[in-house]
């Protein structure tokens, strides 16, 4: 599921404590409106998948280092469903479904080809244009949310044998790919 944030349904009370506590550390409203709108949207696209209410869900996510609210996120009614969200400033996306999931969204910037992002995830040389460049990030990002890639390892080749990949473009400049161990579809809020 994709949306631009004011597009999608829901309560900031279906969040937990430590995910309106987060939200409330964004200094743009925008910044925020776009997390929010991701953590709704992830309950949402779970709930489709188990034809649940998405208020009934709770979206927890636990980092050794950084504590509750950051690292994978999972359900805490249904941990063997795999869940992934992201936001960027006016557009989110969510994926939920069996297995390993990761969904990345990015806007592509105007302007030269950034050469030192390129160098960081081992961009191949025929990637020379910052549309195709992003959309490698965005892809290896993904991974980096299925628990494959690491930012020490996103150099590393990527072989796409055994995964699905999906991918979309919102007009005018944002990418979005998900990676999934089944095939996946969009699904309209």
């Amino acid at each position: 599921m994709g949306a631009r944030p004011e597009q999608v349904p829901g309560s900031p009370s279906w969040l937990t404590e430590t995910e309106r506590a987060r939200a409330a550390r964004f200094a743009h409203e925008a910044d925020r409106h776009s997390f929010v709108a991701a953590h709704l949207l992830v309950r949402l696209a779970a709930a489709a998948v188990l034809d649940v209410p998405a208020h009934t869900l709770t979206l927890l996510q636990h980092c050794d280092i950084h504590g509750p609210g950051h690292g994978r996120p999972y359900l805490k009614e249904h941990p063997e469903l795999g869940v992934s969200l992201s936001h960027t400033r006016g557009y989110v996306a969510a994926a939920a479904g069996p297995g390993r999931v990761g969904v990345d969204t990015e806007r592509v910037p105007d302007g030269p080809f950034d050469a030192g992002l390129a160098a960081q995830i081992a961009a191949p040389p025929d990637v020379t244009g910052n549309h195709d460049l992003i959309r490698l990030w965005t892809r290896k990002e993904a991974l980096i949310k299925r628990g494959e890639l690491s930012l020490d390892t996103v150099r590393s080749p990527v072989s796409w044998e055994g995964r699905h990949l999906l991918e979309w473009h919102v007009p005018p400049d944002i990418l979005v790919a998900a990676v999934t161990d089944v095939r996946a579809g969009r699904v309209a809020l």
